[in-house]
């Protein structure tokens, strides 16, 4: 799948800052809070020397994903991850793009839990499951 027809099917393409960049463009589709999907195209700077989507890249890819739900719980207050588990089933490769379809299962005052699977297509990739812990406001200065 290209950019064009993800663009076509409704996606649209977000670039990143820092560390996430390394996976942008990001696809996103869908309203936040209400069943968003995150994706990305897998390139050559995904791959390990197996010529396949290294773990790392997936596990930063979840991280991200899952995170977007979190903040969205929260009314995008500050977060950051207290705990990640991914299981890792199946390898993408270059081209192929990889989706993730989070959900919200628990949000309280102080932490948000969230489970999401990862697929190429009707292929399950990878599943992963989240806690986010909330902080406080930044102080004003």
């Amino acid at each position: 799948m290209d950019a064009a027809a993800l663009q076509a099917a409704g996606w649209s393409a977000h670039e990143a800052q820092g560390f996430t960049a390394y996976i942008a463009p990001l696809w996103v589709r869908g309203i936040p809070g209400a069943g968003r999907a995150a994706g990305f195209i897998a390139d050559e700077r995904h791959v390990n020397y197996q010529e396949t989507v290294h773990g790392g890249a997936l596990m930063t890819f979840a991280d991200i994903a899952l995170g977007w739900v979190a903040t969205d719980a929260l009314g995008h207050k500050r977060c950051v991850t207290a705990q990640l588990a991914i299981q890792l089933v199946s390898s993408p490769r270059v081209g192929d793009f990889v989706r993730c379809q989070a959900e919200l299962v628990r949000c309280t005052s102080q932490m948000v839990f969230v489970r999401g699977l990862i697929t190429v297509g009707d292929r399950t990739v990878a599943s992963a499951d989240g806690i986010w812990k909330v902080l406080a406001p930044k102080p004003q200065s």
